[in-house]
Formats: structure tokens, sequence, C-alpha cells
């Protein structure tokens, strides 16, 4: 086996294997994801053009709180007070 037909076959193997961990690769996070657990939800939600949020929800306590990513603090921030998730429905068509 010559240096050159050595080298192909290392090459083709390499590219076999990048091709096959391209086709492993997990999904990536999307807003439109769920994790639920006994005490709490965690939900992710487009809040407006080009920004994701994540609501947290305390199933015990009844609490709602939404959090985004903060480009300017390179963190994620609270977004409003911490609220009742019963909030979220008022005004709802067959509410009170």
């Amino acid at each position: 086996m010559d240096k050159k037909t050595f080298t192909i076959g290392i090459l083709s193997l390499t590219a076999v294997i990048l091709f096959v961990a391209n086709l492993i690769v997990p999904p990536r996070a999307q807003a439109d994801m769920a994790i639920k657990d006994r005490d709490y939800q965690a939900v992710t939600a487009h809040i407006q053009a080009n920004d994701e949020g994540l609501y947290v929800l305390d199933n015990r306590s009844g609490l709602m709180a939404l959090f985004s990513y903060d480009p300017n603090r390179k963190t994620l921030a609270l977004r409003g007070p911490i609220t009742p998730i019963m909030n979220a429905f008022v005004g709802a068509a067959g509410g009170r």
C-alpha cells in the first residue's frame, strides 16, 4: 500500500465518521418544548419576534414566572412579576 492510497483511505474513513456523527446529533432546543414533573413545569414559547421565553410553573403554589435571555447582561432575566397561573386565564371564554 503506497502513501497515496493510505491517505485516500483515511480521508474516506473520516468522511464516513463525520457523516454518521452528523446524523446522530441531538435535536436543538426549540420554543415549543415542555417539561413536566410533579412540582414544576418548564415551558418554552415565543414572546415576540426573535425572542423566546421560559415559563416556570410551580404546581404546588400555583405561581408562574417568565424568564428571557438578556443579551446586554448575557443572563436569564425575570420578565415581570411572579403571578398566579390563574391570572393567565382571566377574561377567557367561559370564564367568570
